[in-house]
């Protein structure tokens, strides 16, 4: 029998969060599932999703379905979310309550197919642990990519906050990964580093192919011999929510056929796009390109 095939795995659980801004609230669905999932479908990409989520709530995967994105979904106790609470003066800063948490995934939810990369896009700490992603590593050797969140954001029953690595736990996690995602907050939290540029080469010791980092001002790659950075160019920050998520999985949909420098700029073009409207990215590609002749050829 054929093994299954797809440009990009995204595990990680679908969440149903709060978005608060200037104490005005409306829910969303989030993750990285989401998130990143319909970006990536939206550029034409074949897109499969592993996900964990109350079984009352399984009406909530149809949105998958709708956007052609094949879904392995396994019940839990809870569906998780996240209350995100912002001020509009700061949108670039947001602090979190829990709305629950739908466990651990297992060995045996972890499929094995043909996939261009493999993504733990894990909301918060939890979703999976070191053993499975050494289990992981040992499916998806060459591909395998990590949003460093979902082991440096916790949770307990009143609060979300980030809680740093030893340096053990950090060489544990980052040297099975080969393509790694952080944002300031977090380069700057495993590296005590502010300066992303530092931050990036400390980082890249520990063993990753690439480095993507995005920050306030936009979006960065580093490698060994090389690094890339382009601003966003969004007019607002209505679709803050979301950004990271869209960000790597735009990149690394590109990166299947672009240098790290031209799938960066699509990167950073698309996510400038989706910061501007709450939601996942949902725009046809041309305006994407649009975007890149205007902004970014210079």
């Amino acid at each position: 029998m054929k093994k299954e095939s797809a440009d990009i795995v995204i595990l990680g659980h679908l969440a149903k969060d709060i978005i608060e801004v200037d104490h005005k609230s409306f829910t969303s669905l989030g993750g990285a599932v989401y998130y990143g999932g319909i970006a990536g479908t939206h550029m034409g990409l074949k897109i499969i999703v592993i996900t964990r989520l109350k079984e009352e709530d399984f009406e909530i995967l149809t949105i998958f379905k709708k956007n052609g994105i094949k879904y392995y979904a396994y019940p839990s106790d809870e569906t998780s979310g996240l209350k995100n609470i912002y001020s509009s003066r700061n949108m670039e800063f947001r602090s979190y309550e829990p709305l629950g948490f739908a466990g651990s995934f297992k060995k045996e939810e972890i499929i094995n197919i043909n996939s261009k990369f493999f993504v733990i896009g894990s909301i918060i700490a939890g979703e999976v642990n070191l053993e499975l992603l050494k289990h992981i590593k040992t499916l998806y050797p060459n591909n395998l990519c990590l949003d460093i969140q979902g082991f440096i954001r916790v949770r307990d029953d009143k609060r979300v906050f980030y809680s740093s690595l030893t340096s053990k736990e950090k060489k544990e996690i980052i040297s099975n990964i080969n393509v790694l995602k952080v944002d300031q907050t977090e380069a700057e939290i495993l590296t005590n580093e502010k300066n992303i540029v530092s931050a990036a080469k400390e980082i890249l010791k520990i063993g990753p192919r690439e480095i993507l980092i995005t920050h306030k001002e936009g979006i960065s790659v580093f490698g060994t011999n090389f690094s890339n950075h382009f601003l966003w160019k969004n007019k607002t920050l209505l679709g803050r929510t979301g950004r990271g998520d869209t960000a790597f999985i735009s990149y690394l949909g590109s990166r299947i056929t672009k240098s790290p420098e031209d799938a960066l700029k699509f990167a950073a073009a698309l996510t400038s796009l989706k910061l501007e409207t709450p939601g996942p990215f949902n725009l046809p590609r041309y305006q994407v390109e649009s975007l890149i002749k205007k902004e970014y050829s210079g």
